[in-house]
């Protein structure tokens, strides 16, 4: 999607953080763009801040709707669909930004933080793609859906088990939901950020009843804070919003299938991938062959024919 100027946006967790980064570098390019969020307080300032732009004679409030919505509550994720639509016409970007982090050892966790952290983090996404898919498709426009994982749904670290878990099932998600709409037009990203100054560990503010009793309540830390000069120099490690939405914009006119904002991670991925491969070990020429026969009957499942044509 080269020209984005006019196409409208809907993008979750729209009001702080990544995905105000991302509704600012999309009014600025021309979208029109729904910031979406469940937090009033957030949706307040970030109204405020195109409010300014507008009194400057820059005219982004014009293109910017804000609406409060829970991503984990699917009937109103269908009337903010609607509303949308009402407000600005189909929407042909999909961002599914909104996520919490909880970190923590997953032998603490109870079942309301896996509950919690799997119905945002992963059933959010779900519930966007459910939601306008079937409106993008019926639309026939195109369009394109950037799903927010991190840099943790390809790469795993210590504590923080629960959010990994979500975070790579994410990225799988946009994989295989790429697969089946290259065809109609819909490009997908699995965009996968690494350090971002966010307000995403502010997220206990925001944790229904529902799932109120955490296994993380009390505890006392797993390991020290950091000192002082650690938390400087991850900050300065750390990516800007509003240029990370420059980067995920990119990727939309690009139709990246992952968006990254570190190459640093680089020897990580090459790490991981370089293990995965090792324990692989050498093709057995009996099987390819065997894999070469069975070719023309494969094209109903894209793996096996890929890997077979590459034997043939």
């Amino acid at each position: 999607m080269e020209q984005v100027e006019g196409k409208v946006a809907f993008i979750t967790g729209g009001a702080s953080g990544i995905g105000l980064g991302m509704a600012k570098v999309f009014a600025r390019a021309g979208m029109q763009v729904v910031i979406a969020d469940v937090r009033q307080d957030h949706i307040d300032q970030a109204v405020e801040h195109f409010r300014q732009l507008a009194a400057c004679g820059l005219g982004a409030q014009a293109r910017v709707h804000p609406l409060r919505l829970d991503v984990t509550d699917r009937a109103a994720y269908a009337r903010a669909a609607d509303e949308a639509q009402r407000v600005f016409g189909p929407v042909q970007v999909l961002c599914n930004n909104a996520g919490i982090g909880i970190t923590g050892e997953m032998k603490r966790a109870s079942y309301d933080d896996w509950d919690w952290i799997i119905d945002v983090n992963l059933k959010g996404v779900v519930n966007g793609v459910q939601t306008f898919l079937p409106r993008m498709l019926a639309h026939g426009g195109g369009g394109h859906i950037v799903n927010t994982a991190s840099m943790a749904g390809l790469l795993t670290y210590a504590t923080a088990g629960l959010y990994i878990t979500t975070k790579f099932a994410v990225v799988g998600l946009s994989e295989a939901l790429r697969s089946e709409l290259a065809r109609d037009g819909i490009g997908v990203s699995a965009f996968c950020p690494g350090g971002v100054r966010t307000q995403i560990r502010e997220f206990e503010k925001t944790r229904p009843e529902r799932y109120g009793r955490s296994g993380y309540a009390g505890a006392p830390p797993v390991r020290p804070p950091p000192a002082s000069e650690v938390l400087e120099a991850l900050r300065e490690f750390s990516a800007d919003p509003v240029e990370v939405g420059e980067i995920v914009l990119r990727g939309i006119r690009r139709n990246d299938l992952y968006i990254f904002t570190q190459p640093e991670f680089r020897d990580g991925l090459r790490e991981r991938f370089d293990a995965i491969l090792a324990t692989l070990g050498e093709p057995d020429p009996v099987r390819a062959a065997r894999l070469r026969r069975l070719a023309p009957h494969l094209t109903g499942d894209p793996i096996y024919a890929a890997e077979a044509g590459k034997h043939a």
